[in-house]
């Protein structure tokens, strides 16, 4: 969509040249200037936020030395820039001639006002000229003049940042590596930098040959600068489109490992301005204290350090695993108290049934999730891949169908699965088999630290109460997996996923009030699959200590686990069930009703308006949205035969009249941020998956928190001019530089 330039009397658009266009400031004070400037008397009543959302001027009405043009595709203004160049006459040749952009009439106080302020910038505009250089008869802007010594220090730090961005695309990290003969040190980035030099870069050459020879040629302490430049301004570029959308989503990781501290990933989830969903990691936060400080900690990073507004978060989403996912739910509960709106969903990168078991706070349920997550990494070797089929058909030897279907599905992330516990308890007795192979070993086929996994994985899997518990997963969570694979399926299954959800809870309620029954049957199941594996049926020690200690009397083996396991189980599930999906949420999914897909198959009699309270005040114009949506059905309601509804979210946005529905087009993407629904492009690798991929293949003492920025994102654009104008900035040469003889040069710390 274009850009129209709103000074009077000016008619160009952003299709028609490669001029740039620049939105009107938030900060107040310097839009009301804008605006004056401007003598638009209709622009006068709009708030800051809303000029800076709908409209831009050209670059034809500021003084050429408030503009930067930072790199061949980038265009900025100086932070203090101010339009003084307007044409507020030539209409008046034309008295007939009708403008939607009336001029102001200014009075005496008017004219006073404005002249002592173009006086006070015009000092600040003359100093600047000095910077500048027009070219003659053209739009562009030419770089400022520079001496030879700048070219060259910045000919020099262009190199670095190339080597430092080649660093983290490729995940080659920046550590030392001993030499013999009692050679100096070399880390991998002086040594990336010694085969640039080899190769003829000048810039570094010259550098190297001016230093002296018992000074370090670059510290670890401007490394440190030279990543943290990197990584800030490829996170700036995401924070841009952030900023740009408005409306956003929080989504943390599961917490790692790093710098020996625990650490959890952020990520930011959004509709950019080519109305695409987008899911981007940006930052790590320390995991360490309290729910509280967590809090805290996450409400500074968004809005202290990223500019932006947690008034604007409508959605949040916390892939914790084991002991993390209790903390992750209080500061869930935390953030939603301070912002209602931020409201709490699973993510839609992690099946439904998954997401509940690991919110389960019982023992025996997280060794279960944990044995799953050591299986996954196990079996992802080709050899005990290949181990684990061939154990599949041997158990399986007579159903060649079932076989088929199990090694099929143990070959595609089968432990991230909806019907994971199904899967699980139909191979467990050929995953024990497989495992005993593998602690056989014969002919040493597998290393010593494979066979110790092996015999690991297998004791815990010959214990009874994992055995119950395994199967008493796989009933409780049978009446949630139709459930979680709708929410995760395309719009129209979400929206009637929204509307099944009393049915869901009605289920699990059913079970509660005849879990004697339920219970029996489960029980049963457990002890005969324990007995085809020889397992024992027993209740576990620490218990039988604890209720011999306290000196009462002995309880049954079935009653035990229908009191310490099917019940509790049963009753988390349904607690978590009703947290995730509250009122709120319920009403926020039911409003996917506008997509035209689902007015059609709900025939056209949807009911939006008794939802909309939810997003309200995100509408541009609440007011006129019953009307609006009148509008919207008819619109879709007596279409042509030809014209096929649109099915999602985004293929609504990319309509070209959505915009004629501004009500409804803010809906839509409001709704788009919601953590459970699925990104569009499926296919391609998520920003978690290639965070993940990163921390596979990265060894603990090797992760770097800039490194890992720079290679999750390495997708996203980069200007090196950018990063060079920073450094210059921040770290100006003729500074005295910080002594770092004792620091030696080896990795970048984070």
């Amino acid at each position: 969509m274009p850009n129209f330039c709103a000074a009077p009397n000016c008619t160009r658009k952003s299709t028609q040249s490669d001029l740039a266009f620049f939105r009107f400031p938030r900060d107040p004070e310097r839009c009301r200037i804008w605006v004056e400037n401007c003598r638009r008397a209709d622009l006068e009543a709009k708030t800051s936020d809303q000029l800076n959302k709908h409209y831009r001027l050209c670059a034809k009405h500021f003084d050429p030395a408030m503009v930067c043009k930072t790199s061949p595709y980038r265009t900025v203004l100086k932070d203090t820039a101010i339009p003084t160049i307007f044409d507020l006459t030539s209409h008046l040749k034309n008295p007939h001639t009708r403008h939607r952009k009336r001029i102001k009439e200014l009075t005496e106080e008017d004219i006073r006002k404005i002249k002592e302020r173009r006086l006070a910038s015009s000092i600040e505009q003359l100093i600047s000229k000095k910077d500048a250089v027009v070219e003659d008869g053209s739009n562009n802007v030419i770089e400022p003049q520079l001496s030879p010594e700048e070219k060259e220090f910045r000919d020099y730090l262009r190199s670095l940042f190339e080597v430092v961005v080649m660093l983290g695309k490729q995940n080659i990290p920046s550590l030392i590596g001993k030499t013999s003969d009692g050679e100096h040190d070399c880390s991998n980035f002086q040594a990336l930098l010694d085969y640039r030099m080899n190769a003829g870069d000048e810039a570094l050459k010259k550098r190297f040959e001016a230093t002296a020879v018992n000074t370090e040629f670059l510290s670890a302490v401007q490394q440190n600068q030279l990543l943290d430049i990197c990584e800030n301004t490829v996170r700036e570029e995401i924070l841009m489109e952030v900023r740009e959308s408005r409306f956003f989503s929080l989504v943390t990781g599961d917490p790692v490992e790093m710098a020996n501290e625990k650490l959890l990933p952020l990520f930011l989830r959004f509709v950019n301005q080519h109305n695409i969903l987008r899911e981007e990691f940006l930052d790590f936060v320390s995991f360490d204290g309290d729910e509280s400080s967590l809090v805290e900690r996450l409400e500074a990073q968004l809005t202290d350090r990223w500019g932006l507004s947690m008034e604007d978060c409508r959605g949040q989403a916390h892939k914790a695993t084991g002991t993390s996912t209790t903390k992750m739910k209080a500061v869930a509960v935390m953030l939603m108290e301070k912002y209602p709106l931020a409201l709490h969903m699973p993510c839609s990168t992690i099946a439904l049934n998954i997401h509940l078991a690991n919110s389960l706070p019982f023992p025996n349920v997280q060794i279960v999730m944990e044995t799953l997550r050591r299986m996954d990494a196990f079996f992802r070797t080709p050899s005990t891949l290949s181990e684990l089929q061939k154990s599949i058909c041997i158990y399986y030897r007579g159903n060649e169908e079932r076989a088929a279907a199990l090694k099929q599905a143990c070959s595609s992330h089968w432990t991230e699965q909806h019907n994971v516990f199904d899967l699980l308890l139909d191979m467990l007795e050929s995953i024990v088999l497989c495992m005993d192979s593998i602690r056989d070993n014969e002919n040493a086929r597998f290393t010593d630290s494979v066979v110790t996994d092996a015999y690991s994985i297998t004791e815990t899997l010959a214990d009874f109460e994992i055995i119950v518990t395994i199967v008493i997963l796989k009933n409780a969570l049978s009446f949630t997996r139709a459930f979680g694979r709708n929410l995760q399926g395309e719009t129209l299954d979400v929206f009637f996923a929204a509307n099944s959800l009393t049915a869901v809870l009605h289920s699990l309620n059913e079970v509660i009030d005849n879990i004697d029954v339920y219970h029996e049957f489960w029980y049963e199941e457990a002890v005969n699959l324990a007995a085809l594996m020889e397992i024992p049926v027993k209740i576990p020690r620490l218990f039988l200590r604890k209720q011999r200690a306290a000196d009462v009397g002995e309880i049954q083996s079935e009653a035990y686990f229908k009191e310490y396991v099917t019940i509790p189980v049963i009753r988390g599930i349904i607690q978590e069930v009703e947290d995730i999906f509250s009122e709120t949420n319920l009403k926020a999914l039911k409003c996917l009703s506008l997509v035209p897909a689902v007015m059609g198959q709900m025939k056209f009699n949807t009911s939006e308006e008794n939802h909309a309270d939810v997003y309200r005040n995100d509408l541009p114009n609440p007011d006129t949205l019953p009307a609006e949506l009148h509008c919207w059905r008819i619109k879709w309601k007596h279409r042509g035969k030809e014209v096929r509804l649109p099915t999602t979210i985004h293929e609504t946005l990319q309509l070209p009249d959505v915009k004629f529905f501004p009500n409804v087009n803010s809906f839509l993407k409001v709704l788009s941020t919601l953590p459970v629904l699925k990104l569009e492009d499926s296919t391609a690798e998520t920003a978690s998956e290639r965070l993940q991929a990163y921390l596979d293949s990265t060894l603990v003492k090797h992760r770097s928190k800039s490194l890992a920025v720079l290679n999750v994102n390495a997708h996203v654009k980069h200007d090196l001019d950018v990063m060079v104008d920073k450094y210059c900035r921040l770290y100006p040469e003729d500074e005295p530089e910080v002594e770092a003889e004792s620091e030696p040069v080896d990795a970048v710390a984070t």
